[in-house]
């Protein structure tokens, strides 16, 4: 494991590298309550390892990175700046971003305010939007007060309930592994963020991939819309997905990944 710590607050960021140490840099950035792991678990370092240099990132409040308390320290601004202190000690410039869900969040305001330090943008399960309101719906309404009083596991039973179905053994292992008030002030930002308005996606000239599936609706939506707006990115339906089946399984997300990177490179 190597480590970047921000320049503005210190907080340390974790991450690690696989595939070609010479090779082209991709980042690859998670969303909520996940970690770095999920690029291994579900394929993606396999798939991609032989053509790039992976250089997958915990955000802050999450996996191995620190885990400060205070809700004003999820602001995007200081994430955005902690993507940038992974850069400079990786000792790279400029590099293809892979972003999920917040990641891909994180990716939106990344190519807006330093577009240079972009070779291309892939946002999964992504929005630009000002997010209010879509931790609720993503999880359930209660989620504060279970984090609260309950904790990483009262917020599983929670989000099982409200899904139907029990989370699976992977996902509650991530979140298990969160610190709980961490978890709470991160996801309080979230939900007071402002987002990108669309006259500024119109300016992005960083290549962009969208996929969003199509039981992901506000993803769906947003990605699509994205799509239109933005002057060099397209726009990849995933059938039948849903916003946390958006990267699972890798087969069907990663060949579209795949084909833009290498359309990116060569051109």
């Amino acid at each position: 494991m190597s480590e970047a710590f921000n320049p503005v607050d210190n907080t340390r960021i974790a991450y690690t590298e696989a595939g070609l140490a010479d090779g082209i840099p991709l980042v690859l950035v998670h969303g909520s309550g996940l970690s770095r792991a999920i690029w291994r678990g579900l394929g993606y370092v396999k798939a991609l390892r032989e053509e790039y240099r992976l250089i997958l990132v915990d955000l802050r409040g999450h996996g191995l990175s620190g885990k400060p308390h205070e809700q004003s320290a999820y602001r995007m601004e200081l994430v955005v700046g902690d993507l940038l202190a992974v850069f400079a000690a990786a000792g790279i410039h400029s590099a293809h971003y892979f972003g999920y869900s917040f990641g891909a969040r994180a990716g939106f305001s990344l190519a807006d305010q330093h577009p240079e330090r972009l070779r291309s943008f892939v946002s999964a399960g992504g929005s630009y939007r000002a997010p209010g309101g879509s931790v609720g719906k993503l999880f359930f309404e209660g989620y504060d007060e279970a984090l609260g009083t309950g904790g990483m596991q009262a917020f599983l039973d929670g989000w099982g309930d409200a899904s139907g179905r029990p989370i699976d053994p992977a996902t509650t292992a991530a979140f298990l592994a969160n610190d709980a008030v961490a978890i709470q002030a991160y996801f309080r930002q979230v939900e007071v963020e402002q987002g990108l308005v669309e006259e500024r996606l119109a300016h992005v000239q960083t290549p962009t991939l969208l996929l969003a599936g199509t039981e992901d609706r506000r993803a769906f939506r947003d990605s699509e819309r994205a799509a239109q707006l933005m002057p060099h990115a397209s726009f990849v339906p995933l059938p039948g997905r849903d916003h946390g089946s958006t990267l699972r399984p890798s087969a069907g997300v990663i060949e579209p990944v795949q084909e833009f990177l290498a359309r990116v490179r060569d051109s």
